[in-house]
């Protein structure tokens, strides 16, 4: 279903600055997505094969009410240039991106909203310097949905720890 894979896609290429995640269409969007945005949404999760990765599902669900609350200004963002440079991107890279979210998720520790949100950011760190400049307005647009989904999760967490965590995670990008 293609909800589900995009619910999946959003946490994961939230993650990752990716196109796909803020590829997803909102209902009062005007016109549809370029070819390679329609791509980059839905083959992202084979891009970026994880295995250990998880993401809360408070999380996933914030993600995805940035997403589909995205202005049409944002969506503007998502042209064919952008979004196939991204998806060019993400063939190359994406193994290696997974691979280094797995390997952070498991050795972060603490409660899973730590181990999300601790490896999540390490990783965006690590591989957004190296997204293709094409990308940029992308990224601006994928940093405006982590930053407010860490602030609506740091705001709403009951437990401290998660709360920190989700500070740390909106304040580091």
């Amino acid at each position: 279903m293609i909800l589900s894979r995009t619910v999946r896609s959003t946490v994961v290429t939230a993650a990752l600055v990716s196109a796909s995640a803020l590829a997803v269409p909102s209902t009062a969007q005007a016109a549809p997505l370029p070819p390679a945005c329609q791509e980059a949404l839905l083959e992202s999760l084979d891009k970026f094969p994880v295995q250990n990765f998880e993401v809360p599902e408070k999380a996933k669900n914030a993600l995805l009410g940035e997403v589909l609350g995205l202005s049409d200004a944002d969506q503007a963002a998502f042209t064919q240039e952008a979004c196939a440079a991204w998806n060019t991107w993400a063939t190359k890279n994406g193994q290696a991106v997974a691979t280094d979210l797995d390997t952070r998720y498991q050795n972060a520790a603490g409660p899973a909203c730590n181990k999300f949100a601790t490896s999540a950011l390490a990783t965006i760190k690590k591989y957004a310097p190296n997204a293709p400049a094409q990308t940029r307005e992308l990224e601006k647009v994928a940093k405006k949905v982590w930053v407010n989904s860490m602030q609506k999760l740091a705001t709403q967490a009951t437990n401290a720890d998660c709360r920190k965590a989700y500070d740390a995670a909106k304040a580091g990008w």
